[in-house]
C-alpha cells in the first residue's frame, strides 16, 4: 500500500532531492532571493545528517566534530517554513504524474524538482574489492569506519593519487598508519599537473614517508601474508597492507534522473542548459550530477554557480545562468603546496612556456603564456604557493603580463615585479570562486558598513568555502577601508592598541617586567590566548627570565608550560640539546638507558638530535633529572627559540673542509641557546660550498669559504620554503657573531607574532639592502643596543629544566594529581599499537591481577 505525504498549502511545491553542500546552498539562494514566500519547499537527504562541509571532511580526523562541520543545524530551514527529511532515500520519479517515491514507499507530489544528488565514489571492478577493510571516502560514516579500522591495524593503502586520494593518504597518515598511494596513471594528480609537477609532488610525498607507486594497475586483492591483503598488481609485483580505501575518482549520482527518462550523457551526468534546467522544463540538476557542455564539475564552486542560477531561474530571473566554471585549484596536500591554473598543460594553440625549477627546496613553477607572451593562458605550482594569487588574477581577469613575464615565477629580488596589487583588479575580478564574489562585492559591502573581514564573511560569505582566498579577501578589505579613510586596525588583540612591536617596545623602554604590569598601565580587561602567550615571548626576549616564575605560567602555552611537546597521544616529548650533532659515547649511553627505562620511542631528527616520544608527564622530572645529572640541557624544542645548529664535519674530519664548522656550530649554538624570538629558529654551518648542511635553508646560515666566512639570512626549510639571502661574505669569527647579533635582536624587537623569519624579510620594507644598512652600516644607530641586548640573553641563560628541577612550586605541575604527590601504578597508558612488542600473557595477568 502507498501512502501519499500530504501536506496544506496554497503554494506550488517545490522539493529538493540531495542535502550535500550544492543543495543546501540552493536552499540558501532560494530563501535569500525570497523563494520560501514563493514555494512550499521540501528537501530530502539520504544521510543521517544534515548539510556538511565536505570540502574540509579531513579535518574530521583531526578533531573537528560533526556539529563543527554541519552547515546547518536544523535552524534556517525551521525559520522559514522549509520542511526537511533525512535517512530519506527517493527511489523513483514519475513525470507524467509528477510525483517522487520514497525507498519506504511513500509518494509526494512536486510542481518543480531540483536534483542535486550530487556524486558516489569509483570503486574499480578489481577482483576483492568487496573484501573487508575496504573502504571509500566520502561521508561521515565512512570516516567513522576508516578510524575504527585503523585502531586495529598498522597498515594503509589508498587506490587513487588524484585530490581527493591525497587527501585520504594524508588521513591515514594522521591515523598513525604507514601509507601508501598507488595510482594506475603516470604521474600524481594527472588532471591537476603536468609530468614534472606530478614528479616533484610524488618526490615531497615520498620525502614524507609514504610509499607512492604510479603507473600501476592492481590486478587483483587477495589474502596477505604480512598483512590483511595483498594486492598483486600488474607488473607482478604486490604491496601488502591492513587497510585499502579507494579513492579512484567520482561519478554523477544519476540513477534517479536515468530511471525516469530526463535525456543523459553518453558517459552518465544530467543534461542542463544554462539555467540548470533538465530536458524536463520543471526538473533542475545542479552540482556534481549534472552535465553542462558534456562536462561534469567536481569543485563546489561551480555546484554553488549552479544553484544560483536555478534558484533565479525559478523566480524569473533570467539574467542568473551557469556558463561554466574556472577549474583553477590551489590546496596544501600532506603539508605540499599544489597549485593549478587554467591550461595547466600547455594544450592552447601556438603557447610558449617558462619553466622554474630549484631541486634543493623542491619547488617547481611553470607558466603558459599566450603566443605574443601577453596573456597568461595556465600556470602549474609544486611546492610554494605564495605565486598562486597573483598568476590566478592575471588568469582571471586576462590582465597584460610584464614585461618580463617569466620574472613572476622566479624567486623574489630587488629587480622583480612586485606580486599583483589589488588596485590593479578590476571590480569584476573574482576574489572567491566559491561563492562567486567579486572585487565589487566586497567595495559594497565595505560601504554598507562591513568594516573588518569578519563582517565582510558575514554579508558576502566570501573565504567561507574552501578558504583558500583568506588572504587574498583581507587585502581588498583592507585597500577598501583605506580607500574610504578607515584606519586599518594592526592592534595585536582588542586587549591592546599595539602592534607587537610596540608592546616590546613598552616592555623595553618602561622597564616592565609582568604581564599584570602591562595591561594596567597599557590596556584593558584580562588578556586573551593571543596577547597573553605574545607577551610572555617579548617579557622573555626582553628580560630573560625563568618562564615558570609564578608571574609568568599563565602566559604559557602547553608546551612551554611543561617545558616538553605534547604529542598527538597526550604524552610528551624529551629533546636534550645537543650543540652542532656533537656528542660523547657516555651521553648516547644515557640516553639509551632512559630511553629502555622509560619505554621511550627514539628518533634522530633533521637537526642532529636525538627525541625521546612517550613521556607521561609525571614521568618528566624523574627522566630530566637523570639527563641533567649527565650533563644535558634542555633543547627548548617546545619554545619559539633556538632550536638547532646543524653542522657538517668541516676541515675537522672532511677533505674538501675549509674552515672548523664543527666549532663555529657549537659555539653559535651555546650562544643562542637562550634566545627566545618570535617563532621558532634554526641555523646551520657548512664547512665549504658543498654545502652538506644546508645551511641556506635556514634562518642563518653560514658556509665556510677560503677567506672566512660567508653569512646567509632569512631562509626557511619549513612549509613554504625559502633560500637564504646572501648577506655578508668572507666575514671573520668576531664579525659573523656580530652580525648575528644584530640581525636576531632586529627580527626579535620588529617581527609580528608567530612570524618566521622569511615572512619577516619578504615584509621587510626595503627587503635585504635595508637589513644591510641597519646591521652593517648602523643606518638606525641602534647597533651597540643590539648586540648589548643579545649580550644579555647570552649571560643569563639558564637550563629551564635545570632551574625547574630545583624548584618545589614549580615541580607541582608535573604530578600526576593535583593534591597527591606520589603517583597510581593502577594508572597506565595502554597502546594501540605497541611498536616495540605486544604484551606478553604473563603481562596480561599482571595488570589484570593489579587493577582488580
Amino acid at each position: 500500500m502507498t501512502t501519499r505525504i500530504a501536506f496544506s498549502t496554497a503554494k506550488p511545491h517545490l522539493v529538493v532531492v540531495g542535502n550535500g553542500m550544492v543543495g543546501h546552498h540552493f536552499v540558501e539562494q532560494i530563501i535569500a532571493q525570497g523563494g520560501h514566500e514563493n514555494f512550499q519547499i521540501t528537501v530530502f537527504g539520504e544521510e543521517p545528517h544534515l548539510a556538511y562541509d565536505r570540502v574540509h571532511l579531513s579535518e574530521y580526523f583531526t578533531g573537528k566534530g560533526a556539529a563543527e562541520l554541519a552547515m546547518t543545524d536544523g535552524t534556517l530551514y525551521d525559520d522559514n517554513g522549509v520542511r526537511y527529511f533525512t535517512n530519506s532515500l527517493v527511489t523513483e520519479i514519475d513525470r507524467s504524474e509528477k510525483t517522487l517515491r520514497l525507498q519506504n514507499g511513500e509518494t509526494l507530489a512536486y510542481d518543480k524538482l531540483v536534483l542535486a544528488t550530487g556524486s558516489y565514489p569509483f570503486v574499480p571492478p578489481i577482483p576483492g574489492h568487496k573484501r573487508e577493510n575496504t573502504f571509500v571516502y566520502r561521508t561521515l560514516e565512512d570516516l567513522d569506519a576508516i578510524r575504527d579500522c585503523a585502531k586495529k591495524v598498522t597498515r594503509g593503502t589508498v587506490v587513487g593519487g588524484g585530490l581527493l586520494g591525497l587527501e585520504a593518504a594524508n588521513a591515514l597518515k594522521n591515523l598513525g598508519l604507514e601509507t601508501s598511494v598507488v595510482e594506475f596513471a603516470p604521474r600524481l594528480m594527472p588532471v591537476q599537473l603536468d609530468e614534472k609537477g606530478g614528479s616533484v609532488l610524488k618526490e615531497m610525498i615520498e620525502g614524507l614517508d609514504v610509499k607512492v607507486y604510479t603507473d600501476t594497475a592492481t590486478q587483483e586483492i587477495v589474502d596477505g601474508e604480512a598483512a590483511f591483503h595483498r594486492m598483486n598488481f600488474a607488473d607482478g609485483t604486490h604491496l601488502e597492507t591492513d587497510l585499502i580505501l579507494f579513492s579512484a575518482g567520482i561519478r554523477p549520482q544519476d540513477a534517479l534522473a536515468k530511471q525516469s527518462g530526463l535525456e543523459m550523457g553518453e558517459r552518465g551526468g544530467i543534461t542542463i542548459n544554462n539555467h540548470c534546467q533538465t530536458s524536463d522544463k520543471d526538473i533542475y540538476s545542479i552540482g556534481e550530477c549534472a552535465l553542462w557542455n558534456n562536462r561534469i564539475y567536481g569543485l563546489v564552486a561551480p555546484g554553488y554557480t549552479m544553484a544560483k542560477a536555478a534558484a533565479g531561474h525559478l523566480l524569473g530571473d533570467e539574467s542568473l545562468a551557469f556558463t561554466g566554471a574556472d577549474m583553477s585549484t590551489k590546496l596544501k596536500l600532506l603539508g605540499c603546496d599544489v597549485g593549478s591554473v587554467g591550461d595547466a598543460h600547455a594544450q592552447s594553440q601556438g603557447c610558449k612556456v617558462f619553466v622554474y625549477q630549484d631541486e634543493l627546496s623542491q619547488s617547481y613553477r611553470k607558466m603558459v603564456v599566450s603566443e605574443d607572451g601577453k596573456k597568461l593562458l595556465g600556470a602549474v605550482l609544486v611546492g610554494d604557493n605564495s605565486y598562486y594569487d597573483t598568476l590566478l588574477q592575471y588568469y582571471l581577469n586576462a590582465i597584460d603580463l610584464p614585461e618580463s613575464a617569466s620574472s613572476l615565477i622566479l624567486p623574489v629580488t630587488d629587480g622583480a615585479p612586485a606580486a599583483l596589487g589589488v588596485d590593479a583588479l578590476p571590480a569584476t575580478a573574482s576574489i572567491c570562486s566559491c561563492h562567486n564574489v567579486s572585487k565589487q562585492d566586497i567595495s559594497d559591502a565595505v560601504c554598507n558598513g562591513a568594516l573588518s573581514v569578519g563582517d565582510v564573511k558575514g554579508v558576502t560569505k566570501a573565504a567561507t568555502g574552501c578558504g583558500g582566498c583568506a588572504a587574498l579577501l583581507k587585502k581588498v578589505v583592507d585597500n577598501e577601508l583605506l580607500a574610504l579613510g578607515v584606519e586599518v586596525s594592526t592592534d595585536i588583540c582588542e586587549h591592546f592598541p599595539y602592534t607587537r612591536q610596540d608592546l616590546y617596545n613598552l616592555v623595553k623602554v618602561e622597564g616592565i617586567k609582568t604581564f599584570a604590569d602591562l595591561i594596567a598601565q597599557h590596556g584593558k580587561g584580562h588578556g586573551c590566548e593571543i596577547c597573553k602567550p605574545a607577551v610572555g615571548s617579548i617579557l622573555a626576549s626582553v628580560w630573560n627570565e625563568y618562564v615558570l616564575k609564578k608571574e609568568h605560567i599563565s602566559l604559557q602555552d602547553t608546551n612551554d608550560r611543561f617545558l616538553a611537546n605534547m604529542q598527538k597521544d597526550g604524552t610528551y616529548s624529551i629533546v636534550p640539546r645537543i650543540p652542532g650533532g656533537e656528542i660523547t659515547a657516555d651521553k648516547l649511553i644515557v640516553l639509551g638507558q632512559v630511553a629502555k627505562e622509560y619505554n621511550l620511542y627514539t628518533k634522530i631528527t633533521g637537526g642532529q638530535r636525538i627525541d625521546l616520544f612517550g613521556a607521561t608527564l609525571n614521568q618528566l622530572p624523574d627522566i630530566w633529572g637523570k639527563l641533567v645529572a649527565a650533563g644535558f640541557e634542555t633543547g627548548q624544542a617546545y619554545g619559539k627559540s633556538l632550536r638547532t645548529v646543524k653542522s657538517c664535519v668541516g676541515s675537522t674530519w672532511c677533505r674538501y673542509g675549509v674552515n672548523d664548522s664543527m666549532t663555529m656550530a657549537i659555539d653559535l649554538e651555546n650562544r643562542y641557546k637562550g634566545l627566545r624570538s618570535p617563532h621558532k629558529i634554526k641555523f646551520a654551518v657548512s664547512g665549504c660550498t658543498r654545502e652538506c648542511a644546508e645551511a641556506q635553508s635556514k634562518d642563518i646560515g653560514v658556509i665556510a669559504t677560503e677567506g672566512g666566512w660567508n653569512l646567509y639570512v632569512c631562509g626557511n626549510g619549513g612549509m613554504k620554503p625559502r633560500h637564504g639571502d646572501l648577506f655578508a661574505t668572507d666575514l671573520d669569527d668576531e664579525t659573523l657573531v656580530k652580525y648575528i647579533d644584530r640581525v636576531l635582536m632586529f627580527y626579535t624587537k620588529t617581527a609580528d607574532r608567530l612570524q618566521r623569519t622569511s615572512v619577516w624579510m619578504d615584509g621587510l620594507e626595503g627587503g635585504l639592502e635595508y637589513l644591510k644598512s641597519v646591521v652593517i652600516d648602523d643606518k638606525l644607530g641602534i647597533c651597540n643596543e643590539l648586540e648589548a641586548q643579545m649580550q644579555l640573553v647570552t649571560d643569563t641563560f639558564q637550563c629551564e629544566w635545570k632551574s625547574t628541577l630545583k624548584d618545589q612550586e614549580a615541580l607541582k605541575n608535573f604530578r600526576q594529581f593535583v593534591n597527591y604527590e606520589g603517583s597510581d601504578d593502577n594508572v597506565v597508558f595502554v597502546e594501540e599499537r605497541d611498536q616495540v612488542r605486544p604484551a606478553t600473557e604473563a603481562e596480561k595477568q599482571q595488570l589484570i591481577m593489579k587493577v582488580g
